[in-house]
């Protein structure tokens, strides 16, 4: 038996003359006068503020492009939509310069060199500026696309004009962002005559809007021949190309069928009936809301050439536990609990040699549910390889269609060149899971759980997975957050079980609520479905308190006002002193405490010995009355008494008693109202004296005594409180005296003088 050729090897063999032939023919055409232009589109980038980022990709021909067309700029000009009106020109600088690489690089062709152009800057769309309802619009014009197309006329002198359109950055007053549609892959692969050719050339969209597709006759523009790079670019309409003869915009490349774009996926399709080199164009249009907002334009090149004959490989699917082959559209494959969950699958190529792959594609289920391969790719009819592959693909045990009956495409496809063939089998199947036990959870807390503060519950809870599914185990609080009461639930596996340890030192933090109700859930996963198990553990909190009891020696409270202090008189260096208790039936710790009410207990003369204890608390205090009190706004010292317990929720006890001075009493002063300095025998009544003046009181000292006479002069002045005065050398008549003390106080009256 003759040792076969590996197929790529014959591929390309045969492919090489083809394209030589090919490279002579191009080689022929007149010379190239800058022709470069294999196709391109811009697109624009929202960044952030009024900053946008602008870039144009252009596709070059590497092989047949004059090095000197490439450019290292462009630029771009900015219109207002409706008005024409030129709003910016911006220099888009060349950003990078890469090749464009093939789907199967076994495929390449040394006639199809490709190379992305990337000029790119950041443009200013300023809020104040860019508003117009009918939106802006960008263009690029470059002359010349290449001299070998072969569907539209004079292509050396034809140009290309980049185009996009984008909405106002502001609608209804706010603020309105758009990026438009990106990322469309570009096209380096040929197409072979009379065989399906099909690409992807859908593009994304950043802000999620809808984009619809559809063939569009590429824009010429103004460039030239002898302009092929002008300072800027014109308005719009712009000029288009000029189809060849029998050809349109619904007809760009012959074929049958001739090129098509799905309006939704952006997918091409042809089957070309001529040889040649094609361009095409595509519009791409933005819609949000049901309202178109923006538009990218798109053209580009496909190559048509003869290609060595490739047959398409072929699959067939043995039924499990069967000998007999399934036939598509009249046997349902029925996965049952028990059986057999693989079929058989055996695939082959009549091409020599051939490397083939399968793949699997879901029609009317979710992908997640795939089965697996047990051999994905393999090669056929080459030195120790087989004519045949064998796989078998098998489901889950655990795969449920619910009653319905699922679709599957089972696909092998080849390595042809330029795109693989495929066989395509859709198997219709049902499956029944095999039987599976959802998980159990059990406690080992001692129901009905009761605590009060200070307590330390600890429980284990253990989910059990029978099947030895994977196991979950959770804990939530209904109404509350575990943690924030200091709740744990460390966990660790075992086998087919999950233990979690439940730990809760009950603190002060519990006592906002009487019920904690603790929600745990065990979870299985089976075939990407939760199966679970829940308990739920309730804790009630035991809380109560009796108020301490604070009691005295202290006179009994005022009735009227309700809370009016308790009031203690003492005369400076007098001594009070009263002894507290306090009490409490739940034993919590009690603290007695005095305080001063805006001054200090001990700069007043007051002390306070306290005893504190559980459940007891005693002290004593005493005042030894001084001045401190007279330094008071009204001349008095309040003291608060208080019993506080140290407990979750205290309810403190208080007395609240005032401290007065008493101040000497003044009712016995009664000054004379006559003196008679006459120097009688008995000398009686000679002098004007105030024995009986009203004592000095802390800070309320006798500063002085001034006498006027009737017109108001002053006769007699003493600052000695056992003043004496004779009446000097006054006539007999009425006066008037002044008695002032140190703290403001005053006293009057008149005083008759007689002779």
């Amino acid at each position: 038996m003759p040792v076969a050729t590996p197929r790529f090897v014959r591929c390309r063999s045969r492919c090489l003359g083809l394209f030589l032939l090919l490279a002579l023919w191009l080689g022929c055409a007149p010379a190239a006068r800058a022709t470069h232009i294999v196709g391109g589109e811009m697109d624009l980038l929202y960044l952030q503020g009024n900053t946008y980022q602008i870039t144009l990709n252009l596709y070059f021909d590497a092989l047949n492009g004059n090095p000197g067309a490439l450019d290292n700029d462009m630029t771009v000009s900015i219109f207002e939509k409706g008005s024409n009106r030129r709003m910016q020109n911006l220099t888009l600088p060349l950003a990078s310069n890469t090749l464009v690489n093939y789907t199967n690089p076994a495929c390449s062709s040394p006639s199809l060199v490709t190379r992305r152009i990337v000029y790119a800057a950041r443009v200013d769309l300023s809020a104040n500026i860019y508003t117009n309802a009918a939106g802006y619009y960008a263009a690029v014009e470059r002359c010349c696309r290449n001299n070998g197309i072969s569907n539209i006329v004079l292509p050396a002198d034809a140009g290309q004009t980049f185009y996009l359109e984008f909405p106002p950055v502001v609608r209804n007053g706010q603020p309105f962002r758009d990026s438009t549609p990106r990322i469309f892959p570009p096209l380096s692969d040929y197409a072979c005559l009379g065989e399906l050719f099909y690409y992807d050339f859908g593009g994304v969209d950043t802000d999620g809007d809808s984009l619809v597709y559809e063939l569009a006759t590429p824009f010429n523009g103004y460039s030239t021949t002898g302009v092929p790079k002008p300072t800027e670019a014109r308005p719009q309409p712009y000029p288009e190309v000029r189809w060849g003869t029998g050809l349109s915009v619904q007809n760009q490349i012959p074929g049958a069928p001739t090129l098509s774009i799905n309006s939704a996926t952006g997918r091409l399709e042809v089957r070309p009936t001529n040889v040649g080199l094609f361009v095409f164009g595509i519009k791409c249009s933005e819609f949000r809301d049901g309202t178109k907002i923006g538009e990218t334009r798109r053209d580009f090149q496909l190559k048509v050439i003869s290609c060595p004959r490739n047959a398409a490989p072929s699959m067939s699917v043995q039924m499990p536990g069967t000998t007999s082959s399934y036939l598509p559209g009249r046997d349902t494959l029925r996965l049952r609990p028990g059986f057999s969950r693989c079929i058989t699958l055996r695939f082959t190529d009549p091409d020599s040699p051939s490397r083939l792959a399968l793949s699997l594609r879901p029609v009317n289920f979710p992908a997640s549910l795939l089965p697996s391969f047990t051999v994905t790719q393999g090669t056929v009819k080459s030195p120790g390889a087989p004519d045949t592959l064998v796989s078998q693909l098998c489901f889950p045990a655990c795969f449920n269609s619910r009653g319905q009956v699922y679709l599957l495409d089972i696909i092998v496809a080849d390595d042809g060149c330029s795109l693989p063939k495929r066989d395509t089998v859709r198997v219709a199947f049902t499956a029944i899971p095999d039987p599976n036990s959802p998980p159990t959870i059990t406690s080992t807390a001692a129901l009905p759980l009761r605590a009060r503060v200070g307590d330390l519950i600890t429980f284990d809870v253990t989910g059990t997975d029978t099947d030895g599914d994977p196991l979950s185990l959770s804990m939530t609080g209904q109404g509350f957050q575990p943690a924030d009461q200091g709740i744990t639930f460390t966990q660790g596996a075992s086998g087919n079980q999950i233990r979690g340890r439940f730990s809760w030192r009950v603190d002060c933090r519990a006592v906002g609520r009487p019920l904690y109700e603790l929600n745990f859930l065990a979870s299985s996963s089976v075939c990407s479905e939760a199966q679970t198990a829940s308990l739920r553990i309730p804790i009630q909190i035991d809380y109560t308190n009796t108020p301490p009891v604070l009691t005295s020696s202290l006179p009994p409270a005022p009735t009227t006002p309700i809370d009016a202090p308790v009031r203690i008189r003492r005369a400076v260096g007098g001594v009070y002193e009263a002894t507290f208790a306090g009490t409490d039936a739940d034993t919590d710790p009690l603290v007695l405490s005095a305080t001063g009410n805006g001054f200090d207990l001990a700069a007043a003369g007051m002390s306070f010995r306290a005893t504190n204890g559980a459940g007891r608390a005693t002290a004593v205090f005493r005042w030894d009355a001084n001045c401190a009190g007279q330094q008071q706004p009204d001349g008095a010292l309040e003291v608060t008494f208080r019993l506080e317990e140290t407990t979750c929720r205290p309810e403190p006890r208080t007395r609240v008693v005032r401290f007065e001075l008493i101040n000497p009493d003044t009712l016995a002063f009664t000054p004379p109202n006559i003196f008679t300095p006459n120097n009688d025998p008995g000398q009686r009544n000679e002098f004007f004296t105030i024995p009986n003046l009203p004592p000095d009181f802390c800070d309320s000292r006798f500063a002085s005594i001034k006498v006027f006479s009737r017109w108001g002069n002053q006769v007699y002045e003493s600052k000695l409180r056992n003043f004496r005065w004779n009446g000097g050398q006054q006539p007999a008549g009425v006066y008037f005296y002044l008695i002032e003390f140190t703290d403001g106080r005053k006293y009057k009256g008149p005083i008759t003088l007689e002779r």
